[in-house]
């Protein structure tokens, strides 16, 4: 799957005290972005580069699918554990990666740390994909 990167971030989300203003940002200059490209399909929150676990620096990057641009190749053989986000929820991805640190913390998720994202559709549905070994 190749992605074309809309905006990048580099943050923490244990360490950093900007982070959600820098997520916020970012999201809101590649909304703007998008929306003068017209885009209509569905977008992606691209997490990777990552320092070490989810206790550690990360790159967060808007990304669409795309074949021209600053691409990332993310490899067809990775294989993901994929999450349902309650869009209902105003706090529904915020609790999803609650439920994804819990579930590694307890063990019972071996996360390989490539390339994770979070799926946004058009019909409002989101996905979290999280990359898994095995």
């Amino acid at each position: 799957m190749d992605l074309k990167i809309i905006n990048t971030i580099r943050t923490n989300n244990f360490n950093d005290e900007r982070m959600m203003e820098k997520i916020s940002d970012m999201w809101k200059s590649a909304s703007a972005n998008l929306n003068e490209i017209k885009h209509e399909g569905s977008i992606y929150g691209l997490y990777y580069e990552y320092e070490s676990d989810f206790k550690g620096d990360y790159t967060l990057s808007v990304a669409i699918d795309g074949d021209d641009g600053f691409l990332i190749t993310i490899p067809d053989e990775t294989k993901y554990k994929v999450f349902t986000v309650n869009k209902d929820s105003s706090q529904g991805v915020f609790n999803t990666w609650n439920e994804i640190w819990k579930l590694e913390k307890d063990g019972n998720l071996n996360r390989t740390y490539t390339y994770d994202y979070e799926k946004y559709y058009i019909d409002g549905g989101i996905e979290i994909f999280i990359a898994v070994s095995g």
